[in-house]
Order: structure tokens, then sequence, then C-alpha cells
């Protein structure tokens, strides 16, 4: 039907024009930003799954971080022991060498010199061993922890806890707090002047051999605490590399969610021009059939 009033077939082509138009501005967002969810309207239930992912992502990546901050602070526990360990061997050596009928009083003396002096350093390493301005043996850095008793970071009560996960009961404990007591009994025995407020003379070696056996114990007490740190660090280097996996498959799975596929998008996109032009040709045309009821009138 010729009507002035309605061109059914430009508002036909006019509607048409208008989606491809929303097609394409689409296809060209989405070639220009990369993802092919840019709002909820392209994709409510997938930028939904998406945004979990991201979550458990980024909370796997923070834990990595944790788990490699966990063993720094490890190891520096650990090596501080080490050094504590090459000490006792050390005041072992001292103690062998001056219950010997060969060593003379003098010699006795110097060997318990270095003997007190070594107490000493044994009670630095314990006060001063820190990390992130933390001590990790001592309450304050000033003072060791009594016989018997734990102090410090790694002394912590029922243990220290690491998040080593995204979600809240991903978590590890560590607890050396009886293992440092006991460390703190076994170096209180080896010299006085471990909890010593002012230095002195320490342990007289001149008091019988069972200093020997009092070191050795110091040494395994020592080694207890090693141990337990060294496996603890043992599974968080595990806890990463098994974090590494979970956030490289859960970014390839958020990925194909969330990202273009630039060869289909690019089809898409040539395939809605080439539909507006033909659409705006057509809207062109369409408009023409109005003059045609001008001709019925001449």
């Amino acid at each position: 039907m010729l009507s002035l009033h309605t061109n059914a077939a430009a508002l036909s082509s006019q509607n048409a024009v208008g989606n491809t138009q929303k097609s394409l501005t689409t296809s060209l967002t989405r070639l220009g930003t990369g993802f092919r969810v840019n709002s909820a309207m392209d994709d409510a239930a997938g930028l939904q799954i998406a945004t979990r992912l991201d979550a458990q992502t980024r909370g796997m990546a923070v834990a990595q971080r944790n788990t490699q901050n966990g063993i720094s602070m490890m190891q520096t526990a650990e090596g501080a022991f080490s050094e504590l360990t090459n000490v006792l061997l050390r005041m072992k050596d001292l103690a062998t060498e001056a219950y010997n009928a060969s060593s003379t009083t003098e010699d006795v003396e110097a060997l318990q010199a270095e003997f007190d002096a070594l107490g000493s350093e044994v009670a630095n390493i314990i006060k001063s061993t820190s990390f992130g301005g933390s001590t990790l043996f001592s309450a304050d850095g000033t003072a060791v922890p009594a016989a018997g008793a734990a102090a410090g970071l790694l002394g912590t009560a029922g243990g220290i806890t690491f998040q080593i996960g995204a979600s809240e009961n991903e978590t590890m404990v560590v607890d050396t707090e009886t293992d440092l007591e006991d460390l703190a009994t076994a170096l209180d025995a080896v010299s006085a002047n471990y909890a010593a407020a002012t230095p002195g003379v320490g342990t007289e070696l001149t008091d019988g051999n069972t200093i020997i056996t009092t070191i050795n114990d110091a040494i395994a007490a020592v080694g207890t605490v090693r141990a337990k740190l060294g496996a603890a660090s043992n599974r968080l280097d595990h806890v990463y590399n098994n974090l590494g996996n979970m956030i490289t498959n859960t970014t390839a799975s958020k990925g194909r969610i969330m990202d273009v596929d630039y060869a289909l998008e690019t089809s898409n996109s040539t395939s809605k021009q080439l539909l507006l032009q033909a659409g705006t040709s057509a809207l062109k045309q369409s408009s023409s059939l109005s003059q045609l009821v001008m001709s019925l009138m001449q």
C-alpha cells in the first residue's frame, strides 16, 4: 500500500540499521578493549563467574607472597641456629681440651675466657635475631628467654599462622613453642653468661667434663628446632608451587570467559559493517517510495 503517512519499508530498514549499528558498536568495543565482556549486559552469568575467579586468583597471588615471606623468615631463624650450632661446637672443643691432663692452668684460663665470650655470643644471637622488625627468639630484643620459657615471634603460644590460600580456612600453623622452651633450658645450662645481665665468668670448665654432655644436649635441641623450621619451609615451598599451578589454570579459565576472540570478533565486525552499508542503502531507497504517491496525483 502506498501511503504518505506510513512507510513500512522505511521503518523496517531503519530498525534493521539501528540493530546493526548496535551490534557493530559492541563488536568494535570488544576489539578496542580486548574483552568479550565489558559490562554485565554482555554476559551476566559469565561476568559473575569471572569476578569470582578473579577474586580467587588475586587471593592466591597474595598467598604466594605470604609463603615466600614465611620461608624467608624461617630461613633467617635457621641461619641464626646454624651459626649457634657452630658456636656450640667450638664451646665443646674448648671444654674437651680443658679437661685434659696436658692442659696447664694458664691453658685452662685462656680456654675459659674464650668459652665465656662464646656464651655471651650465644645470648646475643638469641636476643638480636629478627625479621621485619620483629625479634624471633627474644620478647624485647634485650633479654633472652629464661630456662623452660619461649619468647619472640617463633615462641608465640600455639604457634604462628600463615595464610596460604584465598579462603579463610587455608592456613598453616608452625608451632615451635615447646622446642624453643627446651632450647632455652639447654642453653642456660651450657653457660651462665647466656642469661647473665652482666657477662662475666660463666660455667667453670674445671668443674668436670659433664659440660661436654650438656653442650651435646644443647646442640641436639638446636637441631630439633632447625628440623622443624626446615620441614615448615619445605611445606611452604610446595604450597607456593601448588598455588602457581592453580593461578595458571584459574587465570586461563577467566580468560576464556572475559577475553575476546579476535579472529571471531574481526569477522563479526566486518559482517556488521557490510550489513550497515546495505541497510543504509535500503533505507535510502525505501524513503523514495513516498514519491510514487505524487506521481499518481499528476
